[in-house]
């Protein structure tokens, strides 16, 4: 089964079925505010996700790389550089540094292109589940992030 990542003005507007949206002045603030009917939710004067619904997250201290999604706990590399794993799922990376799986979702991107424009899941009966959602959305969310801070420190 093959899931469409779907962009406008180069902000990921959905996930599937699921809509990606942003506030009402989005061309200055691009920062997600919902996924479906999941409300998003910042930490004060901050893009620091801190909640997806009711799903909380935690933080490594002075870090942005994240401790907790909910109940899962969240691995790191070893020297602490990336996210290697959300609870039960485990990522990879190519050798670009951009994630390639996240459990059994394979990311598919086109050439150089930094953002995905599918997501392969194993099987045709299979449907992507609450749980994987949440997870290739915030691996998405925080790539971004990461990507547009070093962009923006290497101007």
């Amino acid at each position: 089964m093959e899931i469409e990542l779907t962009y406008d003005k180069g902000l990921l507007r959905s996930i599937g079925s699921a809509a990606i949206s942003y506030g009402r002045r989005e061309w200055m603030d691009s920062t997600p505010r919902a996924v479906g009917s999941w409300p998003l939710e910042y930490q004060r004067f901050s893009s620091t996700l801190r909640a997806v619904g009711s799903v909380e997250i935690t933080y490594r201290r002075r870090s942005s790389l994240p401790r907790t999604v909910g109940g899962w706990s969240c691995e790191t590399s070893r020297f602490g550089g990336r996210l290697e794993r959300i609870g039960p799922y485990e990522l990879m990376h190519d050798g670009a540094g951009r994630v390639c799986a996240v459990g059994p979702l394979e990311v598919l991107y086109s050439g150089g292109e930094s953002h995905p424009l599918h997501v392969r899941l194993p099987g045709e009966d299979m449907t992507l589940s609450e749980d994987l959602l949440l997870v290739l959305f915030l691996v998405l969310f925080w790539q971004q992030q990461a990507w547009d801070a070093y962009y923006q420190a290497n101007r």
